[in-house]
């Protein structure tokens, strides 16, 4: 066939008009990437034809773009080298596309009785996305007073837009959130803008039914603040001790970082930074007493300042050098006094505790304390006066105490031996003495007052004897109280046996109650007897 023959056939089949069929072709539009390949296909398997004929409309002209038959294909000169259709199943293959080949796409299927049907599908050759860049309107914002904007810009066709914060998307909320689409550009605008709406980073996506594309992140830096300007500690005791390692500080949420500034009851103070120390209240001077800190951040972008809650303390020096002095001289009970007296040698004393081995010292007839508890009197001393006296010094930052002993020298009081009455020829004696005296009481001993030479607590007898029998002194001397006192303690020695143990006092009662209820059982009984048995009358 001729070209002109061929072209009159295919104008004949355009005006024949040719039955519409279903089934033939998908539904479009069908979308394909610019200078890639394409396989327009059909849903026709082995189909029965004479010719399978491929058209291109772009909204003007109707354009042949290849015809197969038995005798092969014939491709129009504009897309030769880049088509080709399947025989099989009429697929049509177009090779590195051009923008001009979006469009309308028809094929038309003449079967070998003249009938035809045709079907048609759109094709749309799409720019690859690309250069897809976020800008600002402004290098730099300030929380609730600038309105940012920001302009997303791509390459590519059919393209629509998506703004991410992080991993969240971003909605157009119709009030301080807008956004704007674009054939090319989308626009974020935020007024005003809040440091959480840009912490991001923030992306751009562009993309159209092919592809997508990421735009690189970006940052905005949001100036805010001061906010939650603190000091800490945020509380204090009322007094903080002199000297020690104390500081307050301060922080603000703020960006950039806030500067901050001091303030004594309300008045500057020339400590710049977030921190006061201690050492630099204590220059001031006038420290004493309890004042008001507080701090200011201020932000030298947004031009904003923020004072502190205020902490109040005051200073107070700490307690030290204390000590207690008290008599040096030799203490006796009964004839002597005793003068404790504690001071420190810095620091205000707030309260005076007294202490006896480590339990609170009441006063008493014999123990009287001065109108402010820095010293002590024991008049007359006792005995049990002994012991370790502790003095408590406390103000309000510390407490401090000294100790100190007195010792009491007393007795001996009573003496007391303990030992034997009566012992067998032969036994064993031991007796000892005891008396209470501090220091520690020396003892003699005499027999039937004659002096021994026992120089202890004990006097000991191996083996009795009769002579051993008479009467043992104890004497009991304190060397530095000059007092002695004695005790006298009979001691008898008997013949072997003597001393044997019998019945005990008490087995003896049961025996004798024993007996008596014996005999009462038995004079019952035969009063009884007489009252039961009868009488004969002698007459």
């Amino acid at each position: 066939m001729d070209p002109f023959s061929f072209k009159t056939f295919l104008l004949f089949v355009g005006l024949i008009g040719c039955g519409s069929a279903q089934d033939i072709l998908p539904e479009g539009p069908l979308d394909a990437v610019l200078s890639r390949d394409i396989v327009l296909k059909t849903l026709l398997n082995k189909p029965d034809y004479s010719f399978i004929i491929w058209n291109y409309n772009d909204g003007s002209e109707q354009i042949n773009v290849a015809t197969i038959s038995a005798i092969g294909l014939k491709t129009n000169p504009l897309y030769e080298g880049r088509v080709a259709i399947n025989a099989t199943n009429g697929f049509l293959t177009l090779k590195s596309l051009k923008v001009d080949d979006s469009g309308d796409y028809s094929i038309t299927i003449v079967k070998p009785d003249g009938a035809t049907i045709t079907a048609e599908i759109k094709l749309r050759v799409l720019k690859p996305v690309s250069d897809v860049i976020i800008k600002s309107n402004l290098p730099e914002a300030v929380e609730h007073n600038s309105t940012v904007v920001l302009t997303c810009s791509a390459q590519g066709s059919f393209l629509k837009f998506t703004w991410i914060n992080g991993s969240a998307p971003i909605v157009d909320d119709g009030k301080r959130l807008l956004i704007k689409n674009e054939e090319m550009t989308s626009t974020l605008t935020i007024k005003p803008v809040l440091r959480s709406d840009l912490i991001g980073p923030i992306f751009c996506t562009a993309a159209n039914n092919l592809e997508n594309e990421k735009s690189p992140a970006f940052k905005l830096t949001v100036h805010y603040g001061p906010d939650n300007v603190i000091i800490s500690p945020a509380s204090t005791p009322q007094y903080i001790q002199a000297g020690s390692n104390f500081s307050l500080a301060c922080s603000a949420l703020s960006s950039p970082p806030a500067t901050f500034s001091w303030f004594q009851n309300l008045k500057e103070m020339e400590v710049p930074g977030p921190v006061l120390s201690l050492g630099a209240i204590e220059k001031l001077g006038s420290v004493k007493k309890v004042q008001n800190y507080t701090c200011r951040a201020q932000n030298a972008k947004t031009l904003r300042n923020l004072p502190s809650p205020a902490v109040s303390f005051g200073v107070m020096d700490a307690i030290s050098g204390t000590k207690i002095t008290g008599p040096t001289v030799t203490l006796i009970a009964g004839n002597s006094t005793a003068n404790l007296s504690c001071r420190a040698t810095a620091g205000t004393v707030e309260t005076t505790t007294w202490l006896k081995n480590n339990k609170p010292l009441l006063a008493s007839s014999r123990l009287v304390f001065a109108a402010d508890m820095s010293s002590m009197m024991i008049n007359p001393l006792q005995g049990d006066d002994t012991g370790q006296y502790t003095c408590q010094l406390r103000n309000t930052v510390t407490t401090e105490q000294a100790s100190f002993k007195l010792v009491v020298n007393f007795g001996p009081e009573t003496a007391l031996v303990k030992g034997e009455e009566a012992v067998e020829v032969n036994d064993p004696i031991t007796l000892t003495c005891s008396a209470s005296s501090y220091p520690t009481a020396n003892f003699t001993w005499k027999f039937n007052g004659t002096a021994t030479d026992i120089k202890t607590d004990k006097y000991t007898i191996d083996k009795a004897k009769y002579k051993n029998t008479g009467t043992y002194t104890c004497e009991a001397h304190n060397a530095v109280t000059g007092k002695t006192v004695t005790y006298s303690h009979k001691l008898s020695v008997k013949e072997e046996g003597a001393l044997d143990e019998g019945l005990s006092d008490g087995a003896i009662a049961g025996i004798v109650i024993a007996v008596l209820v014996a005999l009462a059982a038995a004079i019952g009984l035969i009063i009884y007897c007489r009252q039961k048995v009868p009488v004969e009358s002698p007459y």
